[in-house]
């Protein structure tokens, strides 16, 4: 099965856990590697898309740990090499970026996460995607959350996101009382 990696904007869609993500994520983390030199450790898989059997929007999401925020002008000329441009979004200690499918900026395959390296916010999204892999009734506590969502819009990705956060927040707490 290959679903189709992409989401318009403010589209809300989920597809069935796809394992030819991991490929891809793999096959993208070599380049960025290449473009940034950063060790191999300080890209990682997140997201749904990261854990196996829960449905997930078809967008890969990649954790970028770097020593320096500061740096980011650099980092964008490296990302933009292959394919990768800054959102406006903006987040507390993160910014984003998105690939793109098309040449109009329509329709994004992957989102970067570029955060410190082994901050706080770090360490929660690795935790969370280890946790969930590890705990199948919280994998499907989630998907069913996300599925609530989606069963009665398919547009809203600021509500989507809200929607979820107090189970993502609650995942968060569990970190520090392991």
């Amino acid at each position: 099965m290959q679903n189709e990696l992409g989401i318009a904007k403010n589209q809300v869609k989920l597809v069935d856990y796809d394992p030819y993500w991991n490929i891809l994520f793999k096959e993208i983390k070599t380049s960025i590697c290449a473009v940034t030199s950063l060790q191999e450790f300080r890209v990682q898989h997140i997201g749904s898309t990261a854990i196996p059997n829960i449905k997930s929007k078809p967008v890969i999401d990649i954790l970028l740990g770097v020593d320096h925020l500061d740096q980011v002008d650099t980092y964008d000329e490296y990302l933009k090499t292959i394919g990768f441009y800054r959102l406006k979004l903006q987040r507390e200690n993160e910014y984003v970026y998105a690939k793109f499918k098309d040449t109009h900026f329509e329709i994004k395959t992957h989102f970067i996460h570029m955060v410190p390296f082994e901050s706080d916010i770090w360490k929660n999204l690795i935790f969370f995607r280890d946790y969930l892999n590890t705990h199948p009734e919280k994998k499907i506590e989630y998907q069913t959350i996300k599925q609530s969502f989606v069963n009665f819009q398919s547009e809203g990705i600021q509500e989507y996101t809200a929607h979820k956060e107090a189970f993502i927040k609650n995942i968060f707490t569990l970190r520090h009382s392991l």
